[in-house]
């Protein structure tokens, strides 16, 4: 055998290799763990999770990578027997270390995907963000072994660690486009919206073209050849280019993502994000009753569909739009109902409940009734059937939007109820039924000079038809 031979053989028994592959594994399930929080299964943010999983489990490389290399550099005068450039070993390092950082990885790369296909993953795999992930790690064990072969001291190691860690932990997501070089530092990426291709392929190409210059750079220095200075020139170029594509980023990743939503179609039709899912029972019982007390008014809907953080909500041609948190806390289904509701009242006539649109209000959604000033039109408004405040919405919707709701809107119902007590009909459940009301009473009760209302009866007397 070779003298070649016998010093590749002495290289692939190196225990730096069998305490890198557990040791990293472990570190980057537990680092990608931590960012796979939201309850629902999302693709981009299986891929936010593995870069973020770097920052953590690219120091921990690096510093592995440059103990190796303080280790074995006594070792170098086996080296020297042979007649090979005095860089095969170091590269021949380098294949090895890095081929040992790819398998812990891909084994966290493995875990976390399949917890994403057991949880039906929603949204698109992005290739490329599993292709950045790989190409930031490969970097940390380059740059840290040949730290370690420039600076053979038993301290090397730790300022390694040091080193990497502060540029990996200092860059705050999102704050800026510094914060978008490998390792990136993602935000979780909210629904309706996916990580831009792009920024991925500047960070791929970053990581290459940072990891060639570095490996080309050791090369050209212990061989002296100025020929490897053409490719060292092109992988610098490279990342500069994509340093500048993603410094045009100002720090963005994401982009609106169109989606196709996941719907139940009775007794009403309700559509959310596929990664929400689980949340169609709640919420669909949530909304049927306030559904059913607003049919026949203009703010009627027939359907519900859960809308971006960016698009309006609100009620518009029997369609109520609504927002949901995605992690689904307890409660998330009577928010959304209440938001349904608030969405009803003009906001510039109306910026907070008060009075007697408080009292709709608490019906509206199946809270207690507040107390207000005219306990005599609350006390009214508690007895009415759910029929009878049905029939009463349609009628004093435009008030209630307005919040211009008046205790005459209470009392002609009143009187209205009283006068038919003893009669054939039912003053607020009949069809066909006329009601004598005054000019301000028919009216929307904010317009016109207001008129005197009739008197109501006395306890005991029965009102008289006029």
């Amino acid at each position: 055998m070779s003298d070649l031979g016998r010093v590749l053989r002495l290289d692939a028994r190196r225990t730096a290799l069998l305490v890198a592959v557990p040791l990293l594994t472990a570190v980057g399930t537990a680092a990608a763990a931590l960012s796979m929080c939201p309850p629902h299964a999302y693709w981009d943010n299986t891929v936010v999770a593995l870069v973020n999983a770097v920052r953590l489990l690219g120091p921990v490389a690096a510093a592995l990578a440059a103990w190796t290399a303080v280790r074995e550099r006594p070792l170098d005068y086996l080296r020297n027997l042979t007649a090979r450039s005095p860089a095969t070993g170091v590269l021949f390092d380098l294949l090895l270390l890095s081929a040992a950082a790819l398998v812990s990885y891909a084994a966290v790369t493995a875990v976390i995907v399949a917890v994403t296909v057991l949880h039906d993953g929603t949204g698109r795999s992005h290739p490329l963000g599993f292709a950045a992930g790989a190409g930031a790690l490969v970097l940390h064990v380059v740059a840290g072994y040949l730290a370690g072969r420039v600076a053979p001291h038993r301290a090397t190691a730790p300022l390694v660690l040091v080193a990497t860690g502060l540029w990996s932990a200092l860059r705050v997501p999102g704050m800026s486009w510094w914060s978008l070089l490998p390792p990136a530092a993602l935000n979780q990426v909210a629904l309706f919206t996916t990580l831009r291709p792009q920024v991925l392929a500047d960070q791929v190409v970053w990581a290459v073209g940072a990891t060639a210059a570095l490996i080309l750079g050791y090369v050209l220095w212990a061989t002296r050849r100025a020929l490897i200075g053409v490719p060292l020139a092109v992988a610098l170029a490279a990342s500069a280019a994509a340093t500048l594509g993603l410094h045009g980023t100002a720090g963005g990743t994401v982009a609106p993502a169109p989606t196709e939503q996941v719907c139940r179609e009775w007794p009403l039709t309700v559509c959310v994000h596929p990664a929400l899912r689980d949340a169609l029972p709640a919420l669909t019982s949530a909304v049927i009753p306030l559904a059913a007390r607003l049919d026949g008014t203009p703010g009627a809907f027939t359907r519900v569909e859960q809308r971006p953080a960016w698009a309006p909500g609100g009620v518009r041609d029997g369609v109520a739009g609504v927002h949901l948190d995605a992690a689904l806390p307890p409660g998330f289904e009577e928010r959304a109902v209440r938001r349904i509701r608030d969405g009803l009242r003009d906001a510039r006539a109306c910026p907070s409940p008060r009075g007697y649109g408080a009292l709709v209000d608490a019906w509206l959604v199946g809270d207690a009734p507040p107390a207000i000033g005219d306990e005599r039109a609350a006390r009214v408004f508690g007895s009415w059937s759910e029929d009878r405040r049905r029939a009463w919405l349609r009628t004093h919707f435009a008030d209630y939007r307005t919040c211009t709701l008046g205790p005459h809107d209470f009392r002609a119902a009143t009187g209205v109820r009283s006068a038919d007590a003893h009669g054939p009909r039912d003053a607020a459940d009949g069809p066909g039924t006329t009601t004598h009301r005054t000019p301000h009473e028919a009216g929307n009760g904010a317009q016109g000079s207001p008129a005197r209302p009739r008197r109501d009866p006395q306890p005991g007397a029965t009102a008289q038809e006029p």
